[in-house]
């Protein structure tokens, strides 16, 4: 399967509070990209419990590049893409914030969550919490840093690919019955909207094949 694991962390709730981002581009089912970089939010306030969280503070990020300075960098691994995350609704939402607040046109995408993807293949599991599926997957990670949980998110969908024998994308929502949400330039649906309406939504790189 192809996919891009993310993960943002935020400096508060405000729009373009990105100070943080982590992804893994997966091609053909293996790692071939990593990518690690704090950013200077558009605005300078940390929110407390924010800083609680992640432990980042202006300090660290002042020096870092603007979400619009980045996004010449990233863009292509989101362009065309299937974009995966642990509780996507938020990072989904985080994404759209960067790019509304810096006028962006959105990345012609579709995407799913790795929560709902840990639900319908480990059922016995007590929660879903990132660091509890990492335990149960016997693997280590640095919680609230955005590229370890973007790693994490990348191998549910890896070990998931495997149980089911699905190792490509329409395959896996086919086997889990499960939709993509979309994501591009005057469009957005979440995966729920998208199941209701029986669409499977397949990112636009499946769509050409």
């Amino acid at each position: 399967m192809n996919f891009t694991a993310i993960d943002f962390e935020t400096a508060s709730s405000e729009k373009g509070s990105a100070c943080a981002i982590g992804i893994v581009h997966v091609e053909n089912s293996e790692i071939v990209e990593e990518v690690y970089s704090l950013i200077r939010p558009f605005s300078p306030y940390f929110d407390p419990n924010c800083v609680r969280v992640h432990g980042l503070t202006w300090e660290d990020v002042k020096e870092s590049p603007t979400f619009e300075e980045l996004w010449n960098e990233i863009a292509h691994l989101f362009e065309g893409n299937l974009l995966l995350a642990h509780n996507a609704s938020f990072d989904i939402r985080v994404l759209r914030s960067a790019l509304d607040v810096y006028q962006l046109p959105y990345p012609a995408a579709s995407y799913n969550c790795t929560v709902q993807v840990a639900k319908k293949t480990w059922p016995e599991f007590y929660n879903y919490k990132l660091s509890t599926i990492a335990h149960e997957l016997n693997v280590t990670f640095e919680h609230h840093h955005a590229l370890e949980d973007a790693k994490v998110a990348a191998e549910i969908m890896l070990r998931a690919e495997e149980i089911h024998n699905a190792f490509d994308e329409e395959t896996m929502l086919r086997t889990l019955k499960m939709s993509n949400g979309t994501l591009g330039p005057g469009k957005y649906a979440t995966p729920g909207v998208n199941f209701k309406k029986k669409i499977m939504a397949l990112s636009p790189q499946m769509q050409n094949k």
